[in-house]
């Protein structure tokens, strides 16, 4: 399973790396540092989503709210099954292409369209309670940014869902210490972290993002979690993967030209 996770990690890194090439579109960084949480969420088999249960009532969630980032989710998603590889490089960020530079949910996988920050998980929220009211008996699990906890909607979110002991709610913060205008420390400290969390009842997990033991532990420890909401605060390298790209705020805005493109897939493969 180690190896199946590294090979995959890699391709959804270097697909990435393409789709955002062939649109000239941002946020290659948040892209990159969240690869190795797909890996493990599509990958593996501890999550319950599959292209087989794609319609399921009971199948588990997964909504990702930095949905500015989604270039990685797509790959995670062509290279899994659930849409066509081709098909998405050809035509990402192209006009009339339903593979938007943002979330869209017109693409096969995608639960709701995200992008505007602060709202994937308060929806998560209320679908962990339709869950539990429908007796369909799925979890859910919703990615955010870590500069996308400067949304107030979150904390008023991460507040209802201590309270409500939403224990099938997992939310799982891509802590790359890096948003668009600079340092998280640095624009809007949200230091110390964990503690926050605790204090709002939650249970809380800190993980290295790209260590895929700790990711798998992680979200088997919150499928056995009965009384609060988890928290996985996932460290992790913004751009990871490749070397020129890393803890380099420009590339939350950049993308990579043709000679880029190639030695970032020379250095992945």
């Amino acid at each position: 399973m180690q190896q199946n996770y590294i090979d995959l990690s890699k391709k959804i890194r270097i697909l990435s790396l393409e789709l955002a090439h062939h649109a000239r579109s941002s946020h290659t960084g948040g892209a990159l540092s969240m690869a190795d949480i797909l890996t493990v969420i599509y990958g593996g088999d501890i999550i319950n989503i599959s292209p087989e249960n794609i319609d399921s009532p009971r199948r588990d969630r997964f909504i990702l709210s930095k949905g500015h980032c989604c270039a990685s989710l797509y790959a995670t998603l062509a290279l899994t099954g659930y849409i066509n590889a081709e098909e998405l490089k050809s035509t990402y960020g192209d006009n009339g292409s339903v593979y938007y530079t943002h979330c869209s949910h017109k693409v096969p996988g995608v639960e709701i369209s995200t992008g505007s920050l602060g709202h994937g998980l308060p929806i998560a929220i209320g679908q962990a309670i339709a869950s539990k009211v429908s007796r369909n008996d799925y979890d859910v699990i919703c990615l955010t940014g870590d500069g996308e906890l400067d949304e107030g909607s979150n904390w008023e979110a991460i507040l209802f869902a201590g309270h409500h002991k939403t224990s099938n709610l997992c939310l799982i913060v891509d802590y790359n210490k890096i948003q668009s205008m600079g340092d998280v420390k640095d624009i809007l400290d949200i230091a110390p972290l964990a503690e926050k969390f605790r204090d709002f009842h939650w249970n809380v997990i800190e993980i290295d993002g790209h260590n895929f033991g700790e990711i798998e532990n992680a979200l088997t420890q919150f499928k056995s979690e009965k009384e609060k909401p988890t928290v996985i605060i996932a460290n992790t390298i913004k751009g990871k993967g490749v070397s020129f790209i890393e803890n380099k705020l420009m590339w939350h805005y950049h993308n990579p030209d043709d000679e880029e493109l190639q030695a970032a897939k020379e250095e992945l493969k």
